[in-house]
């Protein structure tokens, strides 16, 4: 099964509804999204490494998740401060490296960091299971939350299938190549793996028929409001609205 590493815990995040959460982190996300001056980033930037701090997940963690997320990060610094033209900040030789560039980068950097801490802090804190309880709850069509429901159960067996594959054509003498021998085989490993998840579909749809599905998603436990949800989505709409009139004000 995926790892749910954040979403077993005790903290004042995790006493949180769900659904105050879900609402939170997509009001806040994108209202960062639509953000372009740096003083309501970093603001926002700060806001959602308070929200981390408070939901008490492993920081370590955290941190190796943004190590990834800003490796691809790093292609923008690399690309933007060459192509996108405005003031010559540095000559070297043909090259010419533009301020414009490297402040559109930084707040590309200041936008996606926020946007990640705050869904670890109020998304990924939850279940996946909850989590599709939850749209359920904001009315999101039944189909659209059953089918993420069971892509989320069943990516890591399409990826054991992909293994016992691989493992069976190597113990088999296979190494891959660049030859068309190679090519033709991880046809057959793609033709083959494509078999096996429509054949554990069929199964897994007779299975669930037989268990009474009716197509809507269901579950065993609601959802209690409590004083402390309210306080929190008061407290992530004031923060939201602060970051809006910062930017409305730095803007003008």
């Amino acid at each position: 099964m995926i790892e749910e590493p954040f979403a077993s815990g005790n903290s004042i995040i995790h006493r949180i509804d769900p659904r105050f959460r879900v609402a939170a982190a997509i009001l806040y996300s994108f209202t960062v999204a639509l953000c372009y001056q740096f003083q309501p980033l970093i603001v926002a930037l700060a806001v959602a490494l308070l929200s981390v701090i408070f939901s008490g997940v492993g920081l370590k963690t955290v941190f190796k998740r943004l190590i990834v997320v800003n490796g691809f990060i790093l292609l923008f610094w690399i690309v933007l401060p060459l192509t996108y033209k405005g003031k010559i900040l540095y000559s070297l030789g043909p090259v010419d490296i533009y301020l414009a560039g490297i402040v559109f980068a930084a707040k590309i950097t200041l936008k996606s960091n926020a946007i990640l801490l705050i869904l670890i802090s109020l998304i990924a804190t939850m279940t996946f299971a909850t989590l599709g309880h939850t749209l359920s709850r904001f009315k999101m069509p039944d189909k659209l939350v059953f089918l993420l429901m069971i892509t989320y159960r069943y990516i890591f067996v399409i990826a054991q299938e992909y293994q016992k594959i691989i493992r069976s054509i190597k113990i088999r003498g296979f190494k891959p190549k660049t030859t068309l021998h190679t090519y033709k085989t991880f046809a057959y490993v793609v033709g083959m793996l494509l078999i096996k998840a429509s054949e554990r579909a069929d199964r897994v749809y007779n299975a669930m028929r037989c268990r009474g599905f009716t197509g809507k998603y269901n579950s065993l436990s609601d959802f209690q409001i409590n004083i402390q949800s309210f306080i929190f989505i008061l407290i992530m709409t004031g923060f939201t609205i602060g970051i809006i009139l910062l930017e409305i004000q730095y803007h003008g």
